[in-house]
C-alpha cells in the first residue's frame, strides 16, 4: 500500500515542484487504482490533470512489480502529447498506430519482456485482426492497468461516439478481476455517465468533480455573415496576448480562414486530420503542434482534429468560427484554453452556414439502411469475399461511406461480416438495422444542436450554462463572461473597410485543381489507359473560381445554371483569376467540356471568356455518349468508369499551343483529366483546367 504522502512525493518529483499539491480528487482516484486495483470512472473538468492520475498510478504499480499499462487513446495528437508527458515522468511509453506498422513486432517484444511502462493504442487498432493476433493477445497477460481515455466515446449517447470503442466492451469482459481500470472524461452528462457505468461493469466507482473553469472568460459573437466574421478575427487577434486555436467545422473553412489571416499579416496555419498525407509527410501535424506549443504562430486554424488531450498550459484563446455540434463538443474544445494561466478567452461565433453544416453531420452520423443493404448484398454474392477496392466497384458509395458501414457492422456483438487479410466476408450471423436506436440518437443530436443555439442567445452566465448542460451540481456564475460583466470581453465591431476587404478576399478565394497522376485500374478499358498517367498526357494544375453553394461567386454560378446562361460578371471574375494565377506558358486558345443536357451553357461561357482574353475558342471536344451525372457517382472507380469512351476530340480543331480547358462544375476532376489526355494525344500543348465551381473542396486534391 502506498500512502498519500508517498504519492505526493511522487507528484512533486514528477512535476519538479517541491510545493505541488494534489488537485482535489486526484489522490482518491490514484488510491482506488494503485492500491485497490478497482474500476473507476473519473469525470473531471478539462485541464484538471486526469492524465496525472494514470501516470502516477502506473508509476506506483510498476514500482510494485506490476505489468504494463495499456492506454486506449482516440487521437494521434493526444498520443504524442501523452508520450512526451510520460517520458518526463521517467516512464517508458510506446504507441502502436497506423503510422508505425514496421515497429509493431519490436514494441510487442519489449512489452512481453516487461520493458515498456505505458503502451498507447487507438480504439481502431482493436478492430484489426492482425493487431489482435500479433500484438494484443501475446501481451494480454502482461497488462496490469487499462486506461480508456475520453471514455464518453464508449457510449453511443456520447458526443464523439466511435464504433471502434465498442470493442473495448469485449476487452473489459475478458480482463481478469485484478486488472485495474480507469475511464476518464470531461464531457459526460448524467445520461452518458450512466451508460458508461453499465458498459464498464458492476462495481465501477464514479468519481466526479466540478467542471467550472475559473480562468476562461466566455463570449458569443453574432455575425452570421462570413465576411463580417473574418473581419472580426483580423481586428481582434492582434489585441489578444498569446496564441490560441480557431476551430472551424470543415477542412475547407480551416484553409480559407488561414489564408485570410495570412493575407492580413497574422501568423496562422491550417490543421486537419489529413494534413500531410497527400505529400507523405506524416510529421506535418506534429510540426504544427510544436510551433503552437512554442508560441511561434498566433493561431492554428483547426477542425476538431486538434482537440481531446492537446495540452498547452498557456493557450490564451479558443475561438469558434462556426458553432460546434453540441455543448459537450464546445466545452471540450474551449477547455483547451487557460489551463496554466490566469486569464484566457473563449469566443463562440455563429454563422449563417451553421445549421446546414450541423444537420449534415447529424444526417451522416449513421449510414442509411440502403448503404448497409448494398454492402451486405455484395458480400452475400461474393464467392471469396471482397476487398475495399472490389466493393467500391460494385457498390456506389464513397470510400468513407463504405468504411463507415464496414466499421458499424464489424463491431456488432455477433457481426454479420468479418475481415480476413485484406478481404471482407459475410458471416452466417443475421443482421437487422436497429432503426429505433438510430432515430433516438438522431433526435438526441438535434436536441444537442438546439442547446448550442440556446447558448449563443443565453442571457445568463455562460460558464454556468455549460456546467448545467453537463449536469455539474456545482455550476455557479463565473463573474467573468460577457453576461456576468454586462459588456463584451472583446469589444470589436468590424468596420466597413475591413468587412469589404474580407468580402473581396472571399470572391478571390479560388481553389487549386491538382492534376490526377494515375488511372483507376480497369476503369478505362475503352480508352486503353492504365497505370500512371504519362507526363505528356497529364494536365497542369488548374483553378476553380468557387466552391459550389459556398460564399463568393458560387451564388452566381448556381444562378447561371438555373437561368441557362452564366452572367458576364463571371467572365470578368475568371479573367481576374487568370491574371492572379498566371499559368505558364500562357494559354493560347480555349476549349470546353460540352454536355448533352445543356449543350450551349458551357460553350457560350467559354466563347465569351476567350473573347475577353483575346484568344480563339475552338469547339474541339464532343461528348459521344450519355453518362450518369458525375455527382451521382460516389467513388473514384465509379466516376472514372462512367466516362470511359464518353468524349472525342476533333484533331482538326486542336491548336498546338497551351489551352485553357473550361468546365462549369468539377465534380470529380475525371472529366477534366480524360479530356485533357485526349487533347494532349491530339497534339495540343499543356492543358490548364478551369472550372467555375468545385462540387466539394475535398475534390481539389
Amino acid at each position: 500500500m502506498v500512502t498519500r504522502s508517498e504519492g505526493l512525493r511522487l507528484l512533486r518529483q514528477a512535476l519538479g515542484d517541491a510545493s505541488a499539491e494534489f488537485m482535489e480528487g486526484q489522490w482518491p482516484a490514484i488510491d482506488a487504482i494503485a492500491n485497490g486495483r478497482r474500476r473507476v470512472l473519473l469525470v473531471q473538468r478539462t485541464g484538471w490533470g486526469k492524465s496525472m492520475v494514470y501516470f502516477l498510478s502506473t508509476r506506483i504499480l510498476r514500482d510494485q512489480g506490476a505489468g504494463t499499462t495499456l492506454i486506449i487513446s482516440p487521437l494521434l495528437a493526444l498520443m504524442r502529447n501523452q508520450i512526451a508527458a510520460a517520458r518526463g515522468l521517467h516512464l517508458t511509453a510506446e504507441t502502436i498506430n497506423s503510422t508505425n506498422r514496421d515497429e509493431w513486432h519490436e514494441i510487442t517484444t519489449r512489452v512481453r519482456a516487461d520493458n515498456v511502462d505505458l503502451l498507447l493504442v487507438s480504439p481502431e487498432r482493436l478492430e484489426n485482426p492482425e493487431f489482435l493476433e500479433e500484438c494484443l493477445l501475446p501481451i494480454a497477460e502482461n497488462i496490469a492497468f487499462l486506461v480508456v481515455d475520453e471514455a464518453h466515446c464508449i457510449s453511443d449517447w456520447g458526443h464523439d461516439f466511435r464504433p471502434s470503442y465498442q470493442r473495448i466492451n469485449r476487452l473489459l469482459r475478458e480482463l481478469p478481476p485484478n486488472v485495474a481500470v480507469l475511464a476518464t472524461t470531461a464531457t459526460a452528462n448524467e445520461r452518458v455517465v450512466e451508460d458508461i457505468l453499465v458498459q464498464l461493469g458492476e462495481n465501477t466507482e464514479l468519481q466526479r468533480g466540478s467542471l467550472m473553469r475559473e480562468t476562461i472568460a466566455l463570449q458569443t459573437v453574432d455575425l452570421p455573415n462570413r465576411a463580417s466574421r473574418l473581419a472580426w478575427l483580423a481586428l481582434a487577434l492582434p489585441g489578444i496576448d498569446g496564441s490560441g486555436i480557431i476551430y472551424t467545422s470543415t477542412v475547407r473553412d480551416a484553409k480559407s480562414v488561414t489564408a485570410w489571416l495570412q493575407d492580413q499579416g497574422i501568423e496562422a496555419e491550417a490543421y486537419y486530420g489529413a494534413l500531410g498525407q497527400a505529400e507523405g509527410d506524416e510529421g506535418a501535424r506534429e510540426a504544427l503542434e510544436g510551433r503552437l506549443l512554442r508560441n511561434e504562430i498566433k493561431a492554428l486554424v483547426s477542425t476538431n482534429a486538434l482537440g481531446m488531450g492537446f495540452d498547452k498550459p498557456d493557450l490564451a484563446f479558443v475561438i469558434h468560427f462556426q458553432a460546434p455540434q453540441s455543448i459537450v463538443h464546445y466545452y471540450q474544445q474551449v477547455g483547451r484554453a487557460g489551463r496554466g494561466i490566469a486569464e484566457a478567452v473563449g469566443i463562440l461565433m455563429t454563422g449563417e452556414e451553421d445549421d446546414e453544416i450541423n444537420h449534415y453531420f447529424i444526417d451522416a452520423a449513421f449510414p442509411p439502411d440502403r448503404d448497409v443493404e448494398r454492402v451486405l448484398a455484395a458480400l452475400d454474392d461474393a464467392d471469396d469475399g471482397l476487398s475495399i477496392n472490389d466493393l467500391l466497384k460494385v457498390v456506389n458509395l464513397r470510400k468513407g461511406q463504405l468504411e463507415k458501414v464496414l466499421k458499424l457492422l464489424a463491431v456488432e456483438d455477433n457481426p454479420p461480416i468479418a475481415k480476413r487479410d485484406s478481404r471482407w466476408y459475410r458471416t452466417p450471423n443475421p443482421y437487422a438495422v436497429d432503426r429505433g436506436r438510430i432515430e433516438r440518437l438522431a433526435g438526441q443530436r438535434e436536441a444537442e444542436w438546439q442547446h448550442v443555439q440556446d447558448y449563443a442567445r443565453a442571457e445568463t452566465c455562460l460558464m454556468a450554462f455549460l456546467g448545467q448542460e453537463l449536469d455539474d451540481p456545482e455550476a455557479t456564475e463565473c463573474g467573468k463572461c460577457e453576461v456576468c460583466l454586462g459588456e463584451p470581453v472583446i469589444d470589436i465591431v468590424p468596420d466597413r473597410a475591413t468587412v469589404a476587404a474580407a468580402a473581396r478576399f472571399i470572391k478571390r478565394s479560388e481553389v487549386p485543381l491538382d492534376a490526377r497522376r494515375q488511372w483507376i485500374s480497369g476503369a478505362f478499358e475503352g480508352y486503353g489507359w492504365r497505370g500512371n498517367i504519362r507526363p505528356e498526357l497529364r494536365n497542369e494544375e488548374g483553378r476553380a473560381l468557387s466552391i459550389w453553394r459556398d460564399a463568393g461567386w458560387a451564388t452566381l454560378v448556381e444562378q447561371g445554371k438555373e437561368d441557362g446562361r452564366f452572367p458576364d460578371e463571371l467572365v470578368d471574375a475568371c479573367v481576374e483569376m487568370i491574371e492572379r494565377w498566371a499559368p505558364h506558358p500562357a494559354p493560347e486558345w480555349v476549349t470546353c467540356i460540352p454536355s448533352l443536357r445543356s449543350e450551349e451553357l458551357v460553350p457560350d461561357f467559354a466563347r465569351r471568356l476567350a473573347e475577353a482574353l483575346e484568344i480563339p475558342f475552338r469547339p474541339a471536344v464532343s461528348k459521344v455518349q450519355e453518362t450518369q451525372r458525375q455527382r451521382n457517382m460516389m467513388n473514384n472507380w465509379q466516376q472514372a468508369q462512367n466516362l470511359d469512351g464518353a468524349f472525342h476530340v476533333d484533331p482538326d480543331q486542336v491548336e498546338v499551343g497551351p489551352v485553357l480547358l473550361v468546365d462549369d462544375i468539377a465534380d470529380s476532376r475525371w472529366s477534366l483529366t480524360v479530356v485533357g489526355a485526349l487533347l494532349r494525344a491530339a497534339g495540343s500543348g499543356q492543358v490548364f483546367p478551369l472550372a467555375l465551381a468545385l462540387a466539394s473542396a475535398s475534390n481539389a486534391g
